[in-house]
């Protein structure tokens, strides 16, 4: 499990209030569905997350992955640690990125351009059985295949051509996705009755930098996305119900740009449950780094200006990880915003 001291890390680590709603209206979505590219479109819009059913992608092939990212993570910590510490890729545990930013979380992320293997994920690769590298390039070719068709229905329901205007920069050999795998251990010592209605933050409140993300976890509760509410404060942290069966895709920083402001880049965090253990997997499909983003000329019209500046790749990715989780980044190349008193990045 995960290295900390529970009393201490119960101190340091946020306490959040808990959400007891679950939220029932996530859409659903058959990627083959003839109206397929209308219910993402408005769930783009609407949440900015949206689930895949029926997607094709066989339940072994995702429980196999699942059971051989378990073996790695009830290793002893000292083997765990020779995959450490991450650079970014390769394990890690408790700290999220390196501004201060903690969680009740372990993890491995790794590139998934194999022209980029870090050193790293090749040691982390060396230490396990082949079956766990097979299974990882195995489930990476499935989700990635998914992302792809779902980001070309959008491109169809926002009435864009070429229909592969996001679905290249992923499909690209230079693309910069990654995957991520992360274990949040269950914390008997939480008590979450005493804490009155508090609980423990595993992953913090933040939004996905890339274009899109594709989510697969067990059936553990704990995913919760901010949805806006009556007031327009955007507070309302609603608890989204666990589907091992099936994917969840959010819309990430990117695609916002890309379309304006016209999708939403989902704000997302996760809690830790007192009793059961969960473990997500993520796919994050990301474009070349020195691709340039920028609002599609045909999602602007002449009454509405470009929200956004261009901007590459590499600029945004170096400018996310001199942030904090809960810092809105988009805010930095917001074209109304006044940055005078911002630091240059």
């Amino acid at each position: 499990m995960v290295v900390l001291s529970h009393q201490s890390a119960l101190n340091e680590l946020f306490l959040v209030k808990t959400c007891k709603s679950t939220f029932i209206g996530v859409p659903e979505v058959d990627l083959t569905h003839p109206e397929a590219k209308t219910t993402i479109v408005k769930a783009c819009q609407e949440f900015g997350l949206f689930k895949v059913v029926n997607h094709g992608v066989p339940l072994e092939l995702m429980t196999h992955l699942e059971n051989e990212a378990l073996k790695f993570f009830m290793q002893p910590q000292s083997l765990k640690d020779k995959a450490g510490p991450p650079d970014p890729y390769g394990y890690g545990s408790k700290r999220i990125g390196t501004n201060g930013d903690l969680g009740w979380v372990e993890y491995l992320l790794l590139n998934t351009n194999p022209d980029v293997i870090s050193p790293k994920t090749l040691q982390l690769f060396e230490q396990n059985p082949e079956m766990f590298r097979c299974g990882v390039e195995e489930y990476i070719g499935a989700v990635k295949k998914i992302c792809c068709e779902a980001l070309e229905l959008m491109a169809d329901g926002l009435e864009i051509v070429p229909r592969n205007v996001f679905s290249r920069m992923i499909r690209d050999e230079r693309s910069d996705s990654c995957f991520r795998m992360n274990r949040y251990p269950e914390c008997p010592e939480l008590k979450v009755e005493a804490l009155s209605g508090r609980n423990l933050t595993g992953f913090g409140e933040h939004t996905d930098p890339q274009i899109i993300s594709v989510l697969r976890s067990n059936n553990t509760s704990g995913l919760q996305i901010c949805l806006p509410d009556g007031d327009g404060d955007g507070t309302t942290w609603a608890s989204i119900q666990p589907d091992h069966t099936s994917f969840f895709i959010n819309v990430g920083d990117l695609l916002q740009v890309m379309t304006n402001g016209s999708f939403k880049s989902v704000k997302h965090r996760v809690l830790v449950d007192s009793s059961m253990s969960r473990l997500s997997m993520i796919y994050f499909g990301g474009p070349p780094l020195n691709e340039k983003i920028a609002p599609l000329p045909s999602l602007v019209s002449r009454e509405e200006e470009s929200l956004y500046r261009e901007l590459t790749w590499l600029e945004y990715k170096n400018a996310a990880y001199k942030s904090k989780l809960s810092d809105n980044r988009l805010s930095l190349f917001d074209k109304s915003a006044d940055h005078s008193d911002k630091s240059p990045l």
